[in-house]
């Protein structure tokens, strides 16, 4: 038995005996109340029928707590967790890690019910309700301030986790087919004529996000104005001719259906693809943006579940070093310094990394670019006419 389940152990022995006691007393007490309630039909005295019926009342008040206590350690939690669409392998590797160690410290069985798909479109059905999330791990925090600004996630959230709640990261990868024909080799390929481009759509993916933002990126922050920007985003749009719903099925549109002539998505899906089988070049460009993916609990549903406890110690098992040896088996990028240093020769730097701080922060992004009518929505519509 370790230390941690020694307290819990005794904490039931001494229940049971509690337990075992009154229930000796009780039907001790019965003998004597009645033999008292005879004697007080016969004459007895007042007070001591009452003494009698306030001691009966305390010993199954005493029963009924012992008893509730006991029955309370026992219960079975149920977590919801919420995440996006190519987290699913990682998850179905940490959950029974995290299942395990919990049982083994408080006696308690955990089960963690998980959902995946586009980032945008989980966070969707997080907000309306449809999903009563304990724990969000999305694509970009964007979708996490998203919740926040619905009332369900507590402002500060980032301040309350390692890392900012970053969790997990990725960087943008080019994947082109056999020989790559059309010779990309920089995200500035991409704009070329007769290129078909396999790539999703940023309001329902989280990596639809983050390939937008490395397109505007590779020009605004290595020289180019505001204008060059916008004339090269509307030409890479031009080259998509369907955006996909999230990362996992533009990998299946181009992988297994064999469309397109470039892939974008997270360098740890092609990479993972790679190791599967699916062996065709690819890129990782030297300008390229940090992908973040951060986690959170969604505190109006952890406090309606009473779940707070047992989610927060979810949330701390993924960045344990044990969880991100996971995330770093599935090539991402790991948050947790001992495993960051294991795979630093697997994971080479990249030469100019901006983030999301570097646009201006979530904030500034939102309103900019991905509001109705803002930026993406007038590249699409020039992409289209």
């Amino acid at each position: 038995m370790s230390k941690s389940q020694q307290p819990t152990q005794l904490i039931k022995f001494l229940s049971q005996g509690m337990q075992a006691y009154v229930m000796k007393a009780l039907q001790t007490i019965q003998l004597w109340y009645q033999h008292t309630i005879r004697s007080w039909l016969n004459g007895g005295s007042v007070q001591s029928f009452v003494s009698l019926f306030l001691i009966s009342i305390f010993l199954s008040i005493a029963v009924a707590s012992c008893s509730g206590s006991s029955s309370a350690s026992k219960n079975d939690v149920k977590l919801k967790l919420v995440s996006f669409s190519v987290t699913k392998a990682a998850h179905d590797q940490i959950i029974p890690k995290f299942v395990e160690s919990w049982k083994k410290e408080h006696n308690q069985n955990v089960t963690i019910e998980a959902t995946y798909g586009g980032s945008g479109a989980q966070a969707a059905t997080v907000i309306d309700g449809s999903q009563e999330a304990d724990i969000v791990h999305l694509a970009l925090p964007l979708d996490v301030i998203k919740i926040q600004q619905a009332g369900l996630i507590k402002s500060g959230w980032e301040t309350r986790y390692p890392r900012n709640g970053i969790v997990s990261k990725s960087v943008a990868a080019i994947v082109t087919r056999e020989g790559n024909p059309k010779n990309i080799q920089t995200w500035a390929d991409l704009a070329k004529d007769n290129v078909k481009i396999i790539a999703a759509n940023p309001k329902t993916s989280g990596i639809a996000i983050w390939e937008f933002l490395a397109f505007w990126s590779s020009v605004s922050l290595t020289g180019g104005d505001e204008t060059a920007a916008l004339d090269y985003v509307t030409k890479v749009y031009k080259n998509i001719p369907v955006l996909t719903k999230d990362a996992r099925e533009a990998s299946d549109s181009f992988f297994q259906k064999g469309e397109g002539d470039v892939l974008i998505n997270y360098e740890n899906e092609v990479i993972l693809a790679q190791i599967g089988g699916l062996k065709l070049p690819y890129v990782v460009p030297q300008v390229n943006i940090s992908i973040d993916n951060p986690v959170a609990l969604v505190d109006k549903n952890v406090d309606k579940h009473g779940t707070r406890e047992v989610a927060q110690a979810f949330v701390n098992f993924l960045y344990s070093t044990e969880a991100q040896r996971e995330f770093a088996k599935l090539q991402y990028r790991p948050v947790n310094p001992t495993v960051t240093q294991e795979v630093a020769s697997k994971q080479p730097p990249i030469k100019t990394l901006f983030t999301s701080q570097d646009l201006g922060g979530w904030e500034l992004i939102q309103k900019k670019f991905f509001e109705d009518g803002a930026i993406f929505d007038k590249v699409q519509a020039a992409s289209k006419a």
